[in-house]
């Protein structure tokens, strides 16, 4: 066992069985890999961007009221379908060549061959993203580029202080905008136009 290991040791971390360290809490101010990643404590809940370490607080009851809604009128329209859906946790590796890994709030696969293992490598056909104060600047602008860049087909930003959803549909590599309210009944494209009602999304 080389002993340089054992000085990089802190407390929680631990060395496996083939001399690797395993590190029970990541450090923020450094660089990781998806094999990094890959190696913590299931219990930590973050995402990388380009190596950064992003921090996952936990999420409202809001949140989690909204996203359990969206979960059950999509899981009741797909029964029987080929698509299936995935609420959180369900990791996302976009690119092969980047070390980025996202924990979308809800994903939509149409493709059942690419499912298996931990992580989910290329683009769902479907991601939502709900919004909370420490999410927003990540999900409007750093995911929504890597979300268009990949061939998300469609992206909803769903903004649950204003009771609306930025619905982003992929139309020549880029996408396009449109907004929906609390009381409008919204379309998923990706699911042949199968719609939401938002009134029942966004009631309290």
């Amino acid at each position: 066992m080389d002993i340089e290991k054992y000085k990089e040791l802190r407390y929680g971390d631990t060395i496996t069985e083939d001399g690797k360290v395993k590190e029970a809490l990541p450090d923020y101010n450094r660089l990781y890999t998806i094999e990094d990643y890959i190696s913590w404590d299931e219990s930590i809940r973050c995402e990388l961007y380009e190596g950064a370490l992003v921090v996952a607080f936990s999420p409202t009851h809001r949140h989690q009221g909204i996203l359990t809604e969206l979960v059950t009128q999509i899981h009741n329209f797909l029964k029987g379908k080929p698509c299936k859906v995935f609420p959180a946790p369900f990791s996302v590796r976009l690119f092969d060549n980047e070390e980025t890994l996202f924990e979308p709030d809800l994903v939509i696969v149409c493709d059942e061959s690419k499912l298996g293992g931990h992580i989910f490598y290329g683009a769902p056909d479907m991601v939502i993203e709900i919004l909370s104060p420490s999410t927003a600047r990540m999900d409007k602008k750093l995911k929504y580029g890597k979300y268009e860049k990949a061939g998300v087909k469609e992206y909803w930003i769903v903004d649950s202080d204003n009771n609306r959803v930025e619905a982003n549909i992929l139309e020549n590599d880029k996408y396009v905008v449109t907004i929906y309210n609390e009381t409008d009944i919204a379309p998923i494209h990706t699911l042949g136009g199968f719609e939401i009602d938002l009134a029942d999304v966004f009631a309290e």
